[in-house]
């Protein structure tokens, strides 16, 4: 296969035919960059030519491309954001590891691009990123949609995920990504996965591709760890601190909070990180998807887009 023309603009009519939306005509979509620290970029798609109402944070290994027919279903004005080390932003993976970091740039751009938004929908790492947002930029943070992620998940199910994300660091052609993709992604259309890595790969001049996240990555990161009992023992305390942390965080919102749920097996929730929810913010409302997994806007991206409208619903309306 030869190099494939990309236009990251050009795939929406994909997204409509799929979904049975609506498409007279392409919609208003454009590419912004905010610098959020000196030499340090980040980048995001604004839906619309109105004032942002929404802020959209994908997950890890994805892209602000990942909401797009979730977009095109809310039909508001929103700002999807590339986290850092991500689509079209700068840095590496490593870099997207510290989620106070990286909420203190998402602030940046929130600020710059959409200050006024009645609501931020995060999923997986964008829902952590979302929890961490709102202590660092409270006033950002009006609503909460964290989309099947809590601070404490099935370690099972992540694992997979992580096994997909830190895969192969190349493909020698476009099929054996595809291939890769399908096998991981079996709730998802061949046709929105071709479309998926379109948005989230690159294409090498041999022919050969890779992940957008990826082709930075640090040289470290390559480098297997030696691990000891000590070292496993401090890295799981460490993680319990963060889990913890993060759940400090919801236990003190003082914004409604909807968590969806995939009720797929792929999902990384279970009726126990459900009831810890409940338990530390008895607020906190709770909707059950199914037939959708861990990529609730990839599988079932209109019933996203209905329980975010009717979450956060246009200022005035």
């Amino acid at each position: 296969m030869g190099i494939i023309e990309y236009d990251e603009f050009s795939l929406f009519h994909e997204n409509a035919a799929e979904f049975g939306l609506p498409f007279d005509a392409p919609p208003t979509v454009r590419r912004e960059s905010v610098e959020v620290r000196p030499g340090f970029r980040l980048s995001a798609l604004v839906w619309g030519d109105a004032e942002p109402e929404l802020v959209l944070l994908h997950g890890g290994g994805q892209n602000a491309h990942t909401w797009d027919t979730v977009a095109m279903a809310l039909g508001r004005p929103l700002v999807a954001i590339d986290l850092p080390g991500h689509g079209h932003s700068d840095g590496t993976m490593r870099a997207a590891l510290s989620l106070d970091d990286v909420a203190v740039d998402i602030a940046a751009v929130v600020r710059a691009l959409a200050p006024r938004a009645v609501a931020v929908v995060g999923m997986s790492l964008g829902g952590l990123t979302t929890l961490a947002l709102s202590k660092a930029a409270p006033d950002l943070v009006g609503r909460i949609v964290l989309v099947d992620v809590l601070p404490s998940r099935d370690d099972a199910a992540s694992a997979v995920i992580g096994a997909f994300i830190n895969g192969p660091p190349s493909f020698a052609d476009f099929d054996v990504l595809l291939t890769r993709t399908i096998e991981f992604n079996p709730t998802r259309s061949v046709t929105s996965l071709r479309r998926g890595i379109l948005h989230n790969a690159v294409q090498q001049p041999d022919g050969s591709w890779v992940w957008r996240h990826s082709r930075t990555r640090d040289e470290a990161d390559a480098v297997p760890s030696v691990a000891t009992a000590d070292t496993a023992l401090d890295a799981a305390a460490e993680s319990a601190a963060r889990t913890e942390a993060l759940w400090q965080v919801v236990e003190h919102l003082r914004v409604p909070l909807l968590l969806v749920r995939g009720m797929e097996s792929q999902s990384v929730l279970r009726d126990a990180h459900e009831d810890e929810l409940l338990r530390r913010l008895p607020s906190a409302q709770v909707v059950h998807v199914d037939g959708a997994g861990h990529s609730v806007q990839g599988d079932r991206p209109v019933e996203l887009a209905a329980l975010i409208d009717g979450f956060a619903p246009a200022p005035g309306s």
